[in-house]
């Protein structure tokens, strides 16, 4: 039997595992709601998908998998039209990164036994399905949330599927789940949003803080490109536990204050001192919930075609250029080109292969 997967929303994450599904399962029937029918029309055309539906309808009987793609906030509604397609070999995931809220959705209509819920530490700061990819979600965790009711071996069915996805299975409680993203994920995107809000509001009349902002605070605050409408959602979904870690964040960062106010040398160097070591302590080797980004800085004399010269190496070598920018304010000296690609591989050859014509390369 042939088995079918279906899609309900097609964004960055979907996409991502339609994608994925598409290529390490090729003989998968896959099946898609989406509101946007470009979205629609633009999986079909790259045969993503096999049915695309504007409606949800009889097309979802039968599936193996049903994965529910669409804003947190509308992943909980979708369950009770689910409800009537599910059967006995039916997974039932979603791909949120809030957890509680639909699995106390889940228990209150009755559906744990069919419900493992998802969420691919994966993503971007841009959005939709015209930038998901299959590499996506390639050696990142993907934390399942399985309801109580659920069989074990249905979980370790779908862990299997995970893994030949080329993700990171890794089983967790819903509650220890939000707990945790709070911390590594929603934490950080709230300090973005709002460190970028501080500078636009305390930026000088002819605003010399926007224009003069190196590299590093635009590193920092990538992810403040992300979309309003996923993170509004998030905060109100998982409000207890943000409120609880942005409250702690607060006295850390009092506490920093008053180390400075004291001039307290050796407490504020043990600060950045204890911060460095544990960043470096933090594997590299796995995609975290806020998607790397592989740059390399390039060094570049002033001169009529120096960028197309690197350009020319890059891709005449095979390498594909995500992003390329002159940075002029930075923590190196002289003229930098910044080179982003959509991989760490790409990078690491890039940087070998400039080494190779004399350019001087950082890494960072």
């Amino acid at each position: 039997m042939k088995h079918k997967v279906g899609f309900i929303g097609l964004g960055l994450i979907g996409g991502s595992i339609a994608k994925a599904i598409r290529q390490y399962y090729p003989d998968y029937e896959i099946v898609a709601f989406d509101k946007n029918k470009e979205t629609l029309a633009l999986a079909t055309q790259e045969s993503v998908i096999d049915v695309a539906v504007t409606a949800i309808d009889d097309n979802f009987r039968e599936c193996s998998y049903l994965f529910l793609c669409a804003p947190v906030v509308y992943n909980a509604a979708y369950l009770k039209q689910m409800k009537e397609f599910l059967h006995e070999d039916c997974i039932l995931t979603d791909v949120g990164s809030v957890k509680t809220n639909i699995h106390k959705e889940v228990e209150s209509l009755g559906i744990g036994r069919y419900f493992i819920g998802g969420h691919p530490m994966a993503g971007s700061e841009k959005t939709g399905f015209s930038n998901s990819k299959a590499m996506l979600i390639e050696n990142a965790y993907y934390i399942l949330t399985p309801a109580k009711e659920v069989p074990k071996e249905k979980l370790r069915r779908y862990e299997e599927f995970i893994k030949n996805l080329r993700a990171i299975p890794l089983i967790l409680d819903h509650g220890q789940h939000d707990y945790i993203t709070g911390a590594i994920s929603h934490l950080p995107h709230i300090i973005a949003s709002s460190l970028v809000n501080f500078v636009k509001e305390n930026d000088t009349d002819t605003e010399l803080m926007k224009n003069l902002a190196a590299g590093g605070f635009k590193d920092i605050t990538r992810i403040a490109s992300s979309s309003p409408t996923m993170w509004q959602h998030i905060c109100l979904t998982n409000k207890e536990n943000i409120s609880e870690i942005l409250g702690r964040y607060i006295e850390s960062l009092k506490s920093f204050k008053e180390l400075i106010d004291d001039s307290n040398e050796q407490a504020i160097y043990w600060k950045f001192d204890s911060s460095r070591n544990y960043r470096n302590a933090i594997p590299s080797s796995s995609a975290g919930p806020i998607k790397k980004a592989y740059a390399v800085y390039c060094d570049i004399i002033d001169e009529a075609g120096g960028i197309a010269a690197i350009a020319t190496i890059l891709a005449s070598n095979g390498l594909n250029i995500k992003n390329m920018g002159i940075v002029n304010n930075r923590e190196f000296e002289e003229g930098v080109l910044r080179i982003e690609f959509y991989d760490e591989t790409s990078s690491k050859r890039a940087v070998k292969l400039l080494q190779k014509f004399r350019y001087i390369v950082y890494e960072r």
